[in-house]
């Protein structure tokens, strides 16, 4: 594989990524919708249900809008990643798929170079929300912003990869809504992106607690958390680098005609 033809293939997957993100202006919107819908509104009708104790990486008590800040970034990451899994199938359907994985490169590489164009869309989103945060006043250390930047595209990562993991199975659109919906909520609330795991232990749902722990969205959050003030939370980034490589390389798997899911099917690419 030249290294000029594998820049281009990058190159030209992720101005298409780009060009279909432009076009869509309500995906943009309804990205920012939902994490604005909790932090605008919910928050400030939970601010004083949810105590919020001195846990790291805190070093004081914390409002809950500022506590649920890195939980909605998970969210902007999650929704976008399993929305560039809906992608996939469409352009499964409609052909589009084969005559991209025909191309001569590798498919693994051209599986990589589509999530790492979805991710800078999720990364890029992700920022729009923290300026939007900003603006309604929610105070997080403007340094934890760089500090962030590389957890969030590792976790932008690790989503889109489970996106494209659920692409090899999903093989209708119609499928998709209700294949999302047994995803998306189960990861997105057995984690602590609302209120604190030790809240679900000390109310006595340990199964509940257990599963959580098992979740891999829970450690991107815990590592976004962390990154925002300036702090390494070695165990979460290990566990969502090392669920991204499973992931990938389950889809790629997948995606390969001669041994995956697609031969199974027996349908093209």
């Amino acid at each position: 594989m030249k290294t000029s033809h594998a820049l281009l293939a990058l190159q030209a997957i992720a101005g298409r990524e780009i060009a279909k993100f432009v076009r869509q202006g309500g995906r943009f919107a309804s990205a920012l919708v939902r994490p604005l819908l909790w932090l605008v509104v919910f928050a400030a009708g939970f601010q004083n249900v949810f105590g919020v104790s001195i846990i790291p990486p805190y070093d004081t008590y914390i409002p809950y809008q500022v506590y649920i800040v890195p939980g909605l970034l998970g969210m902007v990451l999650l929704f976008n990643g399993m929305q560039s899994s809906l992608a996939m199938v469409y352009d499964r359907e409609m052909g589009m798929m084969r005559l991209l994985l025909t191309a001569p490169l590798p498919r693994w590489y051209l599986l990589f170079a589509k999530l790492l164009a979805g991710t800078l869309l999720s990364v890029l989103q992700a920022y729009v929300f923290l300026v939007i945060a900003a603006l309604f006043g929610v105070d997080l250390p403007w340094s934890g912003w760089l500090y962030a930047l590389p957890v969030l595209v590792l976790s932008g990562m690790m989503l889109g990869a489970l996106g494209l993991l659920l692409s090899v199975q999903v093989r209708q659109l119609e499928n998709f809504a209700g294949t999302m919906n047994f995803v998306i909520f189960p990861m997105f609330f057995l984690s602590p992106a609302l209120y604190p795991l030790w809240k679900l232990e000390e109310s006595g749902a340990a199964a509940i607690h257990a599963i959580a722990q098992w979740n891999p969205f829970t450690h991107a959050v815990e590592a976004i958390r962390f990154a925002l003030y300036g702090q390494f939370a070695g165990t979460s980034v290990a566990i969502v680098g090392g669920c991204l490589a499973l992931f990938f390389m389950l889809a790629a798997w997948g995606y390969d005609p001669q041994r995956g899911m697609l031969k199974k099917s027996g349908k093209p690419a």
